[in-house]
């Protein structure tokens, strides 16, 4: 219940914000927002020039194994997207996460910091054509200076991936994404990848479900699913909320909740 309650909390305050911002702002000429939230997948589409978008929210995640019991509260999943030319955005965005371990119950360590600060672009470089998907590029470094000292990364992470997109018809499309990662502090590549179907129940309510994960060169592979909504309140504002788990070890629960908004060129 105390989960639930933070979750509603932090979402509640944020999309009060955001829409009295919004609703005074509409631009009905650009058509909805497409977001790169709430699933793992990529969109290929990059945002309009001169447009500025935020996409945050808030989730948990826990996995226990052997008595030992992993928490993740993280209270903002902050994405900052600018149009900085035709079909080409930056990306900024960082994370403020509480984790703790429990075993038995009982607290052992507990830890709150930023993320690595995530610094990238996308760039949308075919259009959908037919048979032929919407193709866009994403890259990324992740820069640890953010991160508290004691759990602070020496080095800096890089991450890439191609993403594809395809109308199945006006109300379903499906979506993929394939690339690598290397984490901070590893110079093992993690192949990555992920699959999303997605489903308009009405021109506002949509649904998805979807299958992501990676495979490191020397690790075993990871494999998770989720399920998720979103809702269009306007075309430059869209609630979402998400739950999942994982396929291999990792995850006994994911829980997120959001919104995303754009904010038009003055």
């Amino acid at each position: 219940m105390k989960l639930i309650k933070e979750l509603k909390s932090v979402t509640l305050i944020l999309s009060i914000i955001s829409t009295s911002l919004l609703y005074a702002q509409e631009d009905s000429s650009l058509g909805p927002l497409i977001t790169d939230r709430p699933d793992a997948t990529e969109s290929p589409t990059a945002i309009p020039k001169g447009f500025l978008q935020f996409e945050t929210g808030a989730f948990y995640e826990s996995f226990e194994e052997n008595n030992i019991k992993t928490e993740d509260f993280t209270y903002n999943t902050m994405l900052v997207r600018y149009g900085l030319l035709d079909n080409f955005e930056l990306r900024l965005g960082y994370n403020f996460t509480d984790s703790k371990t429990k075993f038995n119950g009982t607290e052992i360590t507990s830890a709150t910091s930023f993320s690595p600060l995530l610094l990238g672009f996308k760039t949308t470089i075919v259009e959908e054509n037919g048979v032929i998907p919407e193709i866009g590029f994403l890259g990324h470094l992740n820069l640890p200076f953010l991160v508290n000292n004691d759990i602070r990364p020496e080095n800096t992470g890089v991450d890439f991936r191609f993403s594809f997109a395809h109308t199945l018809n006006e109300n379903s499309s499906l979506s993929y994404n394939l690339g690598a990662a290397w984490e901070n502090d590893s110079s093992e590549a993690a192949y990555i990848y992920s699959l999303a179907y997605g489903h308009s129940l009405t021109n506002k309510l949509g649904a998805y479900i979807e299958v992501y994960g990676d495979a490191p060169e020397n690790k075993k592979a990871n494999h998770l699913w989720d399920v998720g909504f979103t809702y269009l309140v306007s075309n430059n504002f869209q609630l979402d909320a998400t739950v999942g788990s994982s396929i291999t070890k990792g995850q006994d629960i994911l829980i997120s909740a959001g919104f995303s908004f754009r904010i038009p060129k003055s």
